[in-house]
């Protein structure tokens, strides 16, 4: 027996090595964790650029500083600055980035990944959150990648400097930039994952020549972004904008108005020179950012990351071409705001905003109560939003692209109110983690988690979310207008929404 036990001691120290998940990256080692049945490797709060503090606030992101020894990467970084996250309407705690730490000191990515070895080379899909550019955080809880990681793809979240200070212009800024453009830091850092992908992924068992990036929301803000910049040019083969995009022009202006909101609010913080505003606080900064007659931080068409005029960059096909899956979630209509517009004011808006064509509006979108105004009005609010960008972005693109409209509501919570088919509510069944969200789940919810996580890697290694024991999906034509349907059941419908974006599209 004492034999046994001297055998197990002396192994023991070789049993807990092979368990260490260590792997050299360009800057050093990592050193990850096993998930609990050992199938799944995990790295949280891997540095991918040096923390944007100090004299590094409103710049590009820097090269990370190699370290000696092995960086022990468990836990996630701190989320970037923003107001303290906190759950609100239909967003519960599992959609929201934890509260604490927030820090400037942001820039880290995570990886989940099956692979033994790095020979592998499984494709990769790159996960970019929302929160209106404003907020956000790769530590949600639907935002886990183990579940896509056993499905077959090397999974990563990346984090990127969000609302003052991710997205503030102002003309020093520019002028020291040395490239004429400030703003869109928050998309250098998108950037500057996605060439930290390219260099490393191999180590993970990710393929560096098949990478996916996907987004939802501001995520796909981002997406849109990222297909437009010509920086971004052979940093990713794949697409996937989810419940949004650039091409509604929300959260877009040209580089003097960027300019101008931050020349107000260094007036509001009551400082002369961008060296000032470095000095002060990031929590100063981030409850000074808060002032209405500011407004809020975006998208910057600044000539350097994005184009100037991004309708003809895309119409000319001048954009990363890839291929693409997007859509939209039939609540995205109704988080932007409620309506109570008469009838009458109703017709009246159709007459002065479209003229002529006021009588076929009225007939693609009709309202004959107060009710079917409001409805028709969401209806709107959600073509704008999600439902054009994605049929343009998909109209644009030369390479096969695969849209959605996801319907299906979530079940019932005891004693919280059931908001339907709400934005960011398909998160979790794309990203397979029903199993975070706290609600009774039935058989179909994980019929639909299991089969639309299956679309995502199915596209991420492919190009094509269609496969075996699937519905088929049909590849979007303009012509046709196929789209996939998710409802209680999921099926490819032709011509659907054709004529309301026919009619919208023409300017």
């Amino acid at each position: 027996m004492k034999k046994i036990l001297l055998l197990l001691f002396l192994s023991f120290p070789m049993f807990v090595k092979a368990q260490k998940s260590i792997v050299t990256t360009t800057n050093g080692k990592v050193q990850g964790l096993n998930n609990s049945d050992n199938t799944v490797r995990i790295f949280k709060g891997i540095p991918f650029a040096a923390p944007p503090v100090g004299d590094l606030r409103w710049k590009a992101p820097q090269a990370v500083q190699n370290w000696k020894g092995i960086k022990e990467c468990t836990n996630f970084s701190a989320s970037p600055m923003q107001n303290k996250p906190q759950p609100f309407y239909c967003w519960t705690e599992e959609f929201i980035a934890q509260p604490e730490p927030l820090n400037e000191d942001c820039l880290y990515l995570n990886v989940w990944t099956t692979a033994k070895s790095k020979s592998e080379k499984h494709p990769v899909l790159v996960w970019i959150y929302g929160g209106g550019l404003n907020s956000g955080s790769t530590n949600c809880a639907i935002y886990d990648g183990e579940e896509m990681a056993k499905k077959g793809v090397v999974f990563v979240s990346i984090n990127y400097r969000v609302g003052i200070f991710g997205f503030m212009a102002h003309p020093e800024l520019t002028k020291e930039s040395g490239y004429q453009a400030s703003g869109n830091y928050g998309f250098l850092d998108q950037i500057a994952a996605l060439k930290w992908v390219q260099k490393n992924i191999a180590a993970f068992g990710g393929d560096p020549s098949n990478v996916t990036i996907a987004g939802q929301s501001a995520g796909a803000f981002s997406v849109t972004a990222l297909i437009a910049s010509p920086l971004a040019k052979g940093l990713f083969h794949k697409a996937i904008p989810q419940s949004g995009g650039l091409l509604s022009n929300m959260l877009s202006q040209n580089l003097e108005k960027a300019e101008s909101q931050g020349l107000a609010f260094m007036k509001k913080a009551n400082t002369n020179s961008i060296a000032e505003l470095r000095k002060k606080s990031a929590q100063e900064l981030q409850i000074l950012s808060n002032n209405q007659e500011v407004g809020r931080f975006g998208t910057t068409m600044d000539g350097y990351v994005l184009p100037l005029n991004l309708f003809e960059h895309f119409q000319k096909g001048l954009h990363n071409q890839t291929p693409i899956l997007t859509g939209w979630v039939t609540g995205d209509g109704s988080f932007l705001g409620d309506t109570k517009m008469t009838v009458e004011d109703y017709k009246k808006e159709a007459q002065t905003k479209y003229g002529d064509r006021a009588d076929s509006y009225l007939s693609i979108f009709p309202a004959t109560t107060t009710d079917e105004v409001k409805v028709a009005k969401q209806k709107l609010t959600l073509l704008g939003f999600a439902g054009l960008p994605s049929h343009l972005l998909a109209s644009f693109n030369s390479k096969a692209s695969y849209v959605y409209q996801f319907g299906h509501v979530p079940p019932d919570k005891p004693n919280f109110q059931n908001y339907g088919a709400f934005h960011t509510s398909e998160v979790p069944y794309v990203l397979h983690t029903l199993h975070t969200w706290n609600r009774p789940w039935q058989a179909l919810d994980k019929e639909i988690e299991n089969t639309f996580s299956s679309y995502w890697v199915n596209f991420a290694k492919t190009g094509n979310p269609n496969g075996q024991n699937l519905p088929l999906w049909k590849s979007y034509d303009k012509q046709k207008g196929e789209i996939l349907v998710v409802d209680d059941k999921i099926e490819s419908k032709t011509g659907f929404l054709k004529k309301e974006f026919d009619f919208l599209e023409v300017k």
